[in-house]
């Protein structure tokens, strides 16, 4: 059965999907949740009306919650690589690096994007300074964390790893990561140097407008 992903580029949650994806390799049909294309909005909402993305559509089952799409194309759809491991402890650790950054990275993001999209300069301000704060915490525990492991859970390429690349990309926006955290940095790049993770920042970057921030001249 063909695959169809509801999102928009510039989704840190679509772009987490597209990387598990891309790094199988696997077909899939995108279709743009924007003005553009309200067709798409419509069968987005009918089939999902709590209004978030990504959405995948396997056959006529659908998907939602980015982790749960990358665990459902593993046993699915599998390929070459692997995203969470056999062993159900690594994969255990595997889940809760996928939570970090999911709620300790990305969620401060959102929380200030959002209400800089508000138009309201208290709401910009105040997220935006709760933002740094809860992302030095979290630069903080990943700097130790990471040590000399070349990904998030070690070795291997993984599911936390799908969560790191656009969440630390926007985070660094939101709050840039300082030379306090050489680790951080080294790890980010090394995200944005993977062949899955660049494509999808190359998909999103004609959007770049769009982030109420200001998207900095650089990634």
């Amino acid at each position: 059965m063909s695959l169809v992903l509801y999102g928009h580029p510039f989704s840190s949650y679509t772009q987490k999907a597209l990387i598990a994806l891309y790094e199988n390799d696997i077909p899939f049909e995108f279709r743009c949740i924007d003005a553009e294309h309200p067709q798409h909005a419509q069968e987005w909402l009918r089939r999902w009306p709590m209004a978030k993305f990504p959405l995948l559509l396997d056959g006529e089952r659908a998907i939602v919650e980015t982790s749960i799409i990358i665990e459902h194309l593993q046993l699915a759809h599998p390929g070459p690589m692997r995203l969470l491991p056999e062993d159900r402890m690594a994969a255990l650790d595997v889940r809760f690096l996928d939570r970090f950054f999911d709620l300790h990275v990305m969620s401060p993001v959102q929380a200030a994007v959002g209400a800089a999209l508000t138009g309201d300069a208290g709401q910009r301000d105040y997220f935006r300074d709760r933002a740094r704060e809860l992302l030095e915490r979290a630069y903080a525990w990943l700097e130790a964390h990471l040590g000399d492991k070349q990904w998030a859970a070690g070795s291997d390429f993984s599911l936390a790893d799908c969560a790191a690349g656009p969440s630390l990309f926007y985070a660094d926006w939101t709050h840039p990561i300082s030379d306090a955290f050489p680790r951080v940095r080294a790890y980010r790049a090394r995200l944005l140097d993977r062949t899955s993770f660049a494509r999808a920042v190359n998909e999103a970057r004609p959007y770049r407008h769009l982030f109420p921030l200001g998207a900095p001249d650089r990634d």
